[in-house]
């Protein structure tokens, strides 16, 4: 097949979604497609097989900057541009609306030297999906959660009248639905993003195909060599998204022995005000250490050197960290936080979400109890070698993507 792949943001710093269509557009190369990946900044890292096509764009609420194409030095100029730049400045997230514009432009250019057996776009559900489909090349989309469940945590305390506004205005929640209920098929990572999908984005859950994600476990893997250092926990995420549970992590950590620190593996802090006011709050300084944007060899490292791993998370729609750390051998805490369950099962301790008293009591019990602990990592890495593996997950698309085709004609 020939496979167009469509990520908003394609670097594996960005989120998910970038981890997400790295991998999966080089295991459909690998089962012998020809894949191409329209991508906006930041671009994935070159794939063997997966041909990539860097779209330009401002890119505004992450970095503040413009992606221009070399040699158009009034592209800022353009109506679609103009249009970003005001409705960032009125605080709407028009990034995945004028990606996929600029995708379908993309995707109409390159048709013309070969038709796409199948166009897969990834959580962005912008309006120019719509005329995509008008092209007559068979469309699916990914949604790994709806973004209902971001704005829901956003309006959760603390907060004002203010940030709820802006949180009602930033996520394109219209936009995604009208999309998501036109498209012949989604495919989502787990049951409970299902659940959500069919609830908040009234789509019928018979349209909706659950492939779970995978992990490389032949790159997160335990290091035996690496010696862990006593007490260390480590959480790996963004500290700053609610669904991440970043409040309730800081506070638990606080709970705990003295002997016991944190590592947070983060891609950056924008709001340290935050961040310094919790960590005097809980009495946790020199007692938290943090990385930013670290190499993946590295990040495997600092999983060899933790004791126990934690994912505190309200909501998840999968949960690459706490995979990740499960691939590596780690004995792992998490919140039953959306997806958590699904991935985690026996092979690691449950606790409530959003209670800190239960989150520092499973970790001291395991820092407590080392046989508990070699016994919960090899389980965890058992259960990623059975369960998750990219392969596997791109071979239950192929087969979505083949379904799809036939019903298209």
């Amino acid at each position: 097949m020939k496979v167009c792949l469509l990520s908003y943001r394609g670097n594996p710093f960005s989120g998910g979604q970038g981890v997400y269509v790295s991998n999966l557009g080089r295991e459909l190369a690998r089962l012998g497609h020809e894949v191409h990946c329209i991508s906006g900044p930041p671009y994935p890292d070159p794939c063997d097989g997966m041909v990539l096509h860097r779209l330009p764009s401002l890119k505004l609420f992450m970095e503040g900057r413009a992606y221009p194409p070399p040699g158009r030095p009034l592209w800022a100029l353009h109506p679609l541009n103009v249009y970003e730049r005001i409705a960032s400045r009125l605080g709407i997230f028009a990034e995945l609306n004028t990606f996929s514009i600029r995708a379908f432009a993309k995707v109409r250019e390159l048709a013309r030297q070969g038709r796409f057996d199948i166009i897969h776009d990834n959580q962005c559900l912008g309006w120019g999906l719509l005329p995509l489909q008008a092209l007559g090349m068979p469309l699916v989309a990914t949604i790994h959660h709806p973004l209902s469940i971001d704005r829901q945590r956003g309006w959760e305390p603390p907060t004002d009248f203010r940030a709820q506004l802006n949180r009602a205005l930033f996520f394109p929640l219209v936009m995604q639905g009208t999309v998501a209920r036109r498209l012949p098929r989604i495919v989502t990572v787990s049951d409970v993003s299902a659940e959500a999908i069919t609830r908040d984005f009234r789509v019928s859950r018979n349209r909706i195909a659950v492939v779970h994600n995978g992990l490389d476990s032949a790159l997160f893997r335990p290091l035996p060599q690496v010696a862990p250092v006593p007490g260390r926990v480590i959480f790996v995420g963004n500290l700053q998204d609610p669904n991440k549970g970043g409040r309730y992590l800081l506070e638990a950590a606080g709970m705990l022995p003295p002997a016991a620190h944190l590592l947070i593996v983060t891609g950056g802090i924008t709001r340290w005000d935050w961040v310094n006011g919790l960590l005097e709050r809980f009495g946790l300084h020199g007692r938290v250490q943090f990385r930013f944007k670290v190499e993946l060899e590295e990040l495997v490292r600092l999983y060899a050197t933790a004791e126990v791993a934690v994912s505190p998370s309200v909501f998840e729609g999968f949960g690459f960290p706490a995979a990740e750390a499960m691939a590596c051998g780690l004995p792992l805490v998490a919140a039953r936080g959306g997806a958590l369950p699904e991935v985690v099962g026996d092979a690691g301790v449950l606790v409530p979400p959003r209670d800190a008293g239960a989150l520092a009591r499973a970790i001291t019990a395991l820092l407590g109890d080392a046989p508990r602990r070699a016994a919960l990592g090899q389980a965890a890495r058992t259960r990623i070698m059975e369960r998750f593996r990219w392969e596997s997950a791109a071979r239950r698309l192929e087969a979505v993507y083949r379904e799809v085709i036939h019903a298209h004609g």
